[in-house]
């Protein structure tokens, strides 16, 4: 029986399409839903509440705890970690349990991720034209919202660290040939509806990251964590796709004032400066169903 955990802090506009999508799964085995609410001040644990769903109510905020709550609860495997705001499309449980049956190697399994930037300005979508094309989005378990993996693969590590790169620390836990895509899934990310709400997702991004890095570098942690590519935008982006060249001004732009911020100390109360803008809306599933 496969076990989903999600961490949700204050997701009231999406946790309820989430789950819808998640119930209508058709799978050999039931699926086990652990929401593990956080910090919530809005209705998120009143419309996660619901039959077949299980919920943890935590009054701290913190996803790590959040997590590793929902870990200690579920039961099932493969244990696929889901993001609030991403919508399994139809057939995608099924999907990614298959691939474990298909490749004994693989130990975690993600889906393929598509970034929806309609309607957003042209710095966002400019920015987002060279990411989304970068080598480390091939074969990295990071920027996908969901991530599966087999028992064993779970049991590589204990728990999840009390740091906010937790799909970067799950990257670092497995080989190249530990990991797989299945390109059959799509799943649809939204990118920020404003250039600065994209900046705090870049700052709170560069920030986890370079605390997962410190953290593997003093031992704190197991794990080899990739390091940072700065110039593989240019090499194996912008260079390969000459027409990609307009793009890499706003995308130096927003990546040098991202790295600015990032490196300031955290003033009290800044928190890691969660994207809200796209919180209020939802990708739909239309073009991203399992093939």
């Amino acid at each position: 029986m496969p076990s989903i955990v999600i961490a949700a802090h204050n997701e009231e506009n999406v946790i309820g399409r989430n789950l819808d999508a998640l119930l209508d799964q058709q799978t050999s085995d039931p699926i086990e839903v652990v929401v593990s609410a956080n910090g919530c001040t809005d209705r998120t644990v009143f419309i996660a509440t619901r039959p077949g769903i299980i919920v943890i109510d935590r009054p701290e905020r913190g996803k790590a705890a959040a997590v590793n709550a929902g870990d200690r609860v579920a039961t099932g495997f493969p244990r696929i970690y889901l993001d609030a705001d991403i919508l399994v499309p139809p057939g995608g449980i099924a999907a990614l349990i298959e691939r474990f049956a298909e490749s004994p190697h693989a130990l975690a399994v993600v889906p393929r991720r598509r970034l929806d930037t309609a309607g957003r300005p042209w710095p966002v979508r400019a920015y987002f034209s060279i990411n989304e094309r970068l080598p480390a989005f091939r074969n990295g378990l990071f920027g996908r919202g969901m991530i599966a993996l087999s028992e064993q693969g779970r049991a590589r590590f204990d728990a999840f660290p009390a740091m906010i790169a937790d799909d970067l620390f799950l990257d670092s836990q497995f080989s190249e040939a530990e990991k797989a895509e299945v390109s059959s899934v799509e799943v649809v990310v939204a990118a920020p509806f404003t250039t600065r709400d994209l900046v705090r997702r870049l700052v709170r991004v560069r920030r986890g990251n370079a605390e997962m890095r410190t953290a593997a570098a003093e031992g704190r942690i197991n794990g080899r964590v990739r390091s940072a590519d700065r110039w593989g935008w240019l090499r194996d982006v912008v260079l390969s796709d000459p027409r990609l060249l307009p793009a890499a001004v706003p995308y130096v732009s927003i990546t040098l004032i991202a790295g600015f911020l990032a490196g300031r100390p955290v003033r009290v109360g800044e928190g890691w400066g969660r994207d809200e803008s796209t919180r209020g809306t939802q990708p739909s599933t239309t073009n991203g169903a399992a093939a």
